[in-house]
């Protein structure tokens, strides 16, 4: 990874003060002059919260944090032992890609991700929560899960039945995307939101596993090559997991 990574040097949050160990196991302690995020780099959500905070130009560390670890300084701020987790540079600490994003939504300046009229509000929102969950449990974790975080956790070999479920899943998922693109010129209307953050980050995952046909989804192909263009996301286009490495498409922006 190119982040720098919680196992590697692990974090004592006290307030805002960050304390790692360094190879002599020595406690060194500095005060933290930026917000930092608890990432993994193929994680969906941890993704998401790296897209809002490009689109924010909000400054921020990034700790690869190995959650299957489940190190007990991480756990003493976040017990669910999930990434993303957002550190305020005075130590505050929120959890869920959601509730990070509805938080930077509320407290940073423009752009706007959560916009237009209640009804418009509670779209994006439906979105964020039909990729976040729906997607999510459908094709993300059958297929990230099964190839790569199976392999991080110890969890046994891939189940070839769970992937061809995953495989047949995203069909409809894409299907959907085709869908909006075709109706709206992003994925809850006029502008660019936190919907197609949300959807992104999870494409982008799939995609990185070379699991999406693209030349079968045209319209999604094109609503995805707008948002890999965007200076946001290209980082996420960096990104090299050990032992997996992305097709040749992955990194191109016109593919």
């Amino acid at each position: 990874f190119k982040q720098k990574t919680a196992y590697e040097i692990p974090l004592r949050l006290v307030g805002s003060e960050m304390c790692i160990r360094d190879s002599r196991n020595s406690l060194l302690c500095t005060r933290s002059v930026m917000p930092s995020l608890l990432h993994l780099p193929l994680d969906p959500f941890s993704r998401k919260i790296r897209i809002v905070l490009g689109e924010k130009k909000i400054t921020a560390s990034l700790a690869v944090e190995p959650i299957w670890e489940r190190r007990h300084e991480f756990l003493s701020i976040n017990p669910a032992g999930t990434v993303p987790v957002f550190i305020e540079d005075d130590g505050t600490t929120i959890s869920t890609s959601q509730a990070i994003a509805e938080y930077l939504e509320e407290t940073s300046k423009e752009p706007a991700l959560i916009f237009g009229t209640a009804l418009q509000r509670a779209e994006i929102r439906r979105l964020c929560n039909w990729f976040d969950v729906k997607f999510n449990t459908e094709v993300t974790e059958y297929l990230l899960g099964e190839k790569i975080m199976k392999r991080f956790l110890g969890l046994g070999e891939p189940s070839s039945e769970t992937i061809r479920a995953g495989y047949a899943n995203i069909d409809t998922h894409l299907g959907y995307i085709e869908y909006l693109a075709e109706q709206r010129a992003w994925l809850a209307g006029e502008n660019f939101s936190l919907a197609d953050i949300t959807a992104a980050s999870h494409i982008s995952c799939i995609d990185y596993l070379g699991d999406i046909a693209w030349e079968d989804y045209q319209q999604a192909k094109q609503w995805y090559a707008r948002i890999k263009s965007r200076p946001s996301f290209r980082p996420l286009l960096q990104d090299l997991i050990p032992g997996t490495r992305p097709p040749a498409h992955y990194k191109n922006l016109d593919f």
